[in-house]
């Protein structure tokens, strides 16, 4: 059986009866994709040993953070169309009451609820949510004492080995924290409205249904990403997950907690690598690209017994960086803002260019 990209959503069937007098069915926790019903297992792990040399003890992280993340519980539907309830994690963002969570985790809900570490359970509202990269910022009102802010780290400084800590929910087995290390950098993931996030973090810590939204943190006890997908053949942790980093983290949630939405640059070409850059085999109509008099590929040539495009512009430079691959070019795009001015440089008939784009806004 081949592996299968999961997101980390528990759902909870709640099917209401429309015959008269019928109640509602009992509620399980299912995987999204096929629902199957699950073994509920205690997956908790706690301990004194130290995450790495220097750093801080798996007890002390989970005494100074654990307080600071929460249970979500969505609920989508109606009486007339039955109720579906998703449940996933996420963790204090202010001390205003905002909550970071997974936008797959709380899209289309028409009442959400939040537990706190001590059992209090808070309404919650959406502030905004960004499907373009899985995240999103909910609000409750609630007291000082259940407000307790984590801090998030830069994701660039993460390496490959460093240890980590996978906090949040799964299975509704509220206050898990499991550990390990990050086994990669620069994954990609796709995102709930199909666009691609970049530089993911993969981490062997196990993430189940129910972690979606819930933080990996490092051995200081500081968000280094959000916890959304995990790739399995059997449907659960079979030790690689992948977590949002934190540096885009921080750009989309100031954002939403700023205005309610995110807009994401935008430049409007299909592309393929090969040696050297990318070649632009699309050129979306009435995009920055096409303004900018960026040309798609006329054809094909075989080249190494590789087949790539030929006739077109061939991207090599973004706002002076260099670009080696359809991801590279998709980072230094999600970079910048709406609006901004930049350079591209190209290879056209042999020949180097710089032209100038103004980015438009993602639809």
């Amino acid at each position: 059986m081949n592996s299968r990209r999961r997101s980390l959503l528990a759902v909870a069937g709640i099917v209401a009866a429309l015959v008269l007098g019928a109640g509602l069915g009992a509620a399980t926790f299912a995987f999204v994709d096929d629902g199957g019903t699950t073994v509920v297992r205690q997956v908790t792990v706690e301990g004194s040993q130290p995450v790495a040399s220097g750093s801080l003890s798996i007890a002390e992280v989970y005494d100074r953070t654990s307080k600071a993340v929460v249970e979500i519980r969505a609920t989508s539907g109606g009486a007339f169309g039955g109720q579906s309830s998703a449940q996933g994690s996420g963790f204090v963002y202010d001390r205003k009451g905002d909550i970071v969570t997974n936008q797959h985790v709380v899209a289309g809900a028409s009442a959400i609820s939040v537990s706190f570490w001590n059992g209090t359970e808070r309404v919650a509202r959406v502030v905004g949510t960004d499907p373009s990269t899985d995240l999103a910022v909910i609000r409750v009102n609630a007291p000082s004492s259940l407000l307790q802010p984590l801090s998030l780290a830069s994701s660039s400084a993460v390496r490959v080995g460093d240890p980590v800590l996978a906090f949040g929910s799964p299975f509704g087995l509220e206050g898990t924290v499991t550990s390990g290390i990050v086994s990669a950098l620069h994954r990609e993931m796709t995102a709930p409205n199909n666009y691609t996030i970049t530089d993911t973090i993969q981490t062997d810590a196990a993430i189940n249904h129910g972690n979606s939204g819930g933080p990996l943190l490092n051995g200081e006890g500081r968000v280094i990403g959000v916890d959304a997908q995990i790739e399995s053949e059997s449907g659960g942790s079979d030790g690689v997950g992948f977590a949002i980093p934190s540096n885009t983290v921080a750009a989309i949630v100031r954002q939403l907690v700023s205005t309610g939405k995110v807009e994401h640059a935008f430049l409007g070409v299909r592309m393929e690598p090969v040696p050297g850059g990318v070649a632009i085999t699309r050129v979306l109509a009435s995009t920055p690209a096409d303004s900018a008099g960026l040309r798609a590929a006329t054809g094909t040539k075989v080249v190494n017994g590789q087949e790539i495009p030929t006739g077109g512009d061939v991207i090599v430079a973004f706002a002076g960086e260099d670009v080696t691959s359809a991801v590279a070019l998709q980072s230094a795009v999600d970079a910048h803002r709406p609006g901004d001015k930049v350079s591209v440089t190209i290879v056209r008939g042999g020949s180097l260019r710089t032209l100038e784009v103004t980015l438009g806004v993602r639809p």
